[in-house]
């Protein structure tokens, strides 16, 4: 495996290495990866694991000389211990993100099933409840994939589609427009990563924001892709969107079949692939439920009480149908 770093302080790269480039020697030896730096970048190649933790030690070192003048062999060896320490101590199931003071960690049997299924399969289904972390977890996974160089970008998707509202009823250009419906999945990878960075990945194309119409005609190779809000799609929409699916890359699409903001009498396009690919090799479909809601208690009750009052209006309304025939 493959993963690239740029330098925060290119100028400063003597430094960073060392004379004689003694601290890449360090690091190097201490993981058994292969360092190659040209101009701002660091390419670090071996294993998956070793990557990733020779890739720790490189930015824990970035972090520290910008509070100070030098680097000394002390300052490595405290850099490759600290990482060492939070592997060893670090739960299984831990995502690695770009921030490094955020530890993401699925918090129920469901999510953990979630992520194993994201890691594992090419395709992912998952549907249930708000408040189960079906989009924040979607978005860990494709940055701790994007972060081990196991996925070259990240393209995040959503379907124009709210309650009530449309695209054309709001003010401003196609950007101002579309910010609304793509927040939460903003939100979600400001966790992840300082403001700088996603920045920078946006305006490189490593990130991209898109509204599902603008999919048409597209492969994406090397990359995570997140449908969320996946229950606002049509069954066309839906085709035409896991066609997209090139070489190397991963699918996640999540939704709540619970709040379909459809036209009346449409058929969600989520509701419809878990139908037609339930049981395909290299597809995963996941139902989250009420135990696992990770936001606020009550958010557990108010989902609970209104699936009670959905599903009882769904009884009398069957009852009156019957009554009519």
């Amino acid at each position: 495996m493959e993963l690239s770093l740029t330098l925060l302080q290119p100028h400063r790269r003597t430094e960073l290495f060392g004379a004689g480039d003694r601290h890449l020697r360090r690091i190097r030896q201490a993981f058994g990866v292969r360092l190659h730096a040209r101009n701002a970048t660091v390419r670090v190649l071996g294993e998956p694991g070793d990557v990733a933790r020779a890739a720790a030690v490189i930015e824990r070192l970035q972090d520290m000389l910008r509070r100070r003048d030098a680097l000394d062999d002390d300052a490595v060896a405290d850099a490759i211990a600290e990482v060492d320490s939070a592997e060893t101590n670090r739960a299984p199931d831990t995502l690695t993100v770009f921030n490094r003071d955020a530890t993401i960690v699925p918090k129920t049997d469901g999510q953990r099933h979630y992520v194993h299924g994201m890691l594992r399969n090419d395709l992912i289904l998952c549907f249930g409840p708000a408040g189960t972390g079906k989009t924040y977890l979607a978005v860990a996974v494709a940055v701790h994939l994007l972060k081990l160089g196991q996925a070259k970008r990240i393209v995040l998707v959503r379907p124009a589609v709210e309650a009530g509202e449309r695209l054309g009823f709001l003010p401003g250009d196609l950007q101002q427009k579309v910010n609304p419906y793509l927040r939460p999945l903003f939100d979600a990878m400001h966790d992840m990563m300082t403001f700088d960075q996603l920045k920078r990945f946006m305006v490189n194309d490593i990130i991209e924001v898109i509204p599902l119409a603008y999919m048409r005609g597209r492969t994406l190779n090397n990359a995570v892709i997140i449908l969320d809000e996946a229950q606002n799609t049509t069954p066309a929409q839906m085709l035409m969107f896991l066609t997209r699916l090139g070489h190397h890359s991963r699918m996640i699409v999540t939704g709540d079949d619970s709040q379909v903001d459809l036209e009346p009498g449409q058929p969600s396009g989520l509701i419809d692939a878990v139908r037609r690919l339930r049981g395909c090799a290299g597809v995963d479909t996941i139902q989250l439920n009420q135990v696992d809601i990770v936001r606020h208690h009550l958010v557990q009750d108010i989902v609970s009480r209104y699936a009670v009052d959905t599903a009882s209006q769904a009884q009398k309304d069957r009852r009156s149908e019957n009554i009519e025939s």
